[in-house]
């Protein structure tokens, strides 16, 4: 029961939770932060902040936001279903009324050989979105829970320029999570922020 109610409290604050750990990445691969940035601030023109029309234009930013699902992933493991009657997996004989849950941290670590987990890689097209599962019992609000952290996200870098204080080096940001259901991130990302200012 107490795996349950985390489970529950965990999902709802993992867009805020998604967001640091995007801007971890981004502040960790600059190259990429300056591309979207410069996507956003290019296509989106004349207007004070993103809106979610504004998101299908962005090709670039839509799939920075699926290779961070793919690298930080706030729920890894991914409650699946129960079983009704006895079956073998493998070499596994599962009882009735055995709760399956996927390890999707395992998962994606299995799908990433010879990838670097630690960098944002931005080649190809196949990016799914596994933390949402799939089939039919993919997650109703997905659409909603994507949107949400992609105009949050989007109007953080349209609007503003990010820096590390001068005490900190991009090395020098961690990926150390608190245990627990949820993967947060242990010690805070400290950032400092300028309103962007476009050159006339």
């Amino acid at each position: 029961m107490m795996f349950s109610v985390e489970h529950n409290i965990s999902r709802k604050r993992s867009k805020s939770c998604m967001i640091v750990w995007a801007m971890v990445e981004l502040m960790r691969n600059p190259m990429v932060m300056r591309k979207a940035q410069e996507e956003l601030r290019t296509i989106i023109r004349d207007k004070s902040f993103i809106e979610e029309e504004d998101l299908p234009k962005l090709e670039y930013f839509r799939v920075v936001v699926k290779e961070t699902f793919r690298l930080q992933l706030t729920d890894p493991l991914l409650i699946l279903r129960e079983t009704f009657e006895k079956c073998r997996i493998q070499r596994y004989d599962i009882l009735p009324k055995t709760l399956l849950v996927l390890n999707v941290w395992q998962l994606v670590e299995i799908l990433n050989l010879g990838i670097s987990q630690k960098r944002l890689c931005l080649k190809g097209r196949d990016f799914k979105l596994i933390p949402f599962r799939a089939g039919r019992r993919i997650c109703p609000g997905m659409i909603l829970g994507v949107a949400t952290f992609e105009i949050a996200l989007a109007n953080l870098l349209y609007s503003l320029d990010w820096e590390l204080p001068s005490s900190l080096k991009k090395e020098d940001i961690d990926y150390d999570v608190v245990p627990g259901i949820a993967m947060h991130k242990k010690n805070p990302l400290c950032l400092m922020a300028k309103k962007f200012s476009p050159k006339i």
